[in-house]
């Protein structure tokens, strides 16, 4: 995927996560944030990596710190099924901000999970996450950019 495909959004978010297909309240952007981080948490928290993609639009692009680039709702599925496959449990976002023009939002979040480490132990995730959210014809937001650290 080109950077000219994808537009100013990357550029203007170098720093970007989660955002779901969800009905927009008519509040301010930072109420229709806070319920697609809810509604992507409870994705999460089902262990379903199919379902935590669909909160992804087909031009997505999510940037771990692993320095991967991984789009679409196939590529974030694969990657969704290995931090499963390592006991990922009990995400949680915490907005930090959020704004934008109504079409394209941005939002900064503090995240943390439940993991275990190499040895099978119970680990601690943590750390702050962007996200690119776009609305969509229906009143939804989906990730067009989501980066984590």
């Amino acid at each position: 995927m080109s950077m000219t495909r994808v537009g100013w959004p990357v550029a203007l978010a170098a720093c970007s996560i989660f955002m779901a297909t969800l009905p927009v309240r008519g509040g301010p952007l930072e109420d229709d944030v806070k319920t697609a981080y809810t509604a992507w948490d409870e994705a999460f928290e089902k262990g379903d990596a199919k379902a935590v993609a669909t909160f992804y639009n087909e031009d997505a692009l999510l940037l771990p710190p692993s320095h991967e680039v991984i789009e679409g709702p196939a590529g974030v599925e694969k990657f969704f099924s290995g931090i499963f496959g390592r006991g990922a449990t009990d995400h949680k976002l915490e907005m930090i901000k959020a704004d934008g023009d109504g079409k394209l939002i941005y939002a900064a979040a503090k995240w943390s999970a439940k993991g275990k480490d190499a040895q099978g132990k119970d680990q601690p995730w943590s750390g702050v996450s962007t996200h690119v959210f776009e609305r969509q014809s229906d009143g939804s937001l989906k990730i067009k950019l989501h980066t984590f650290n």
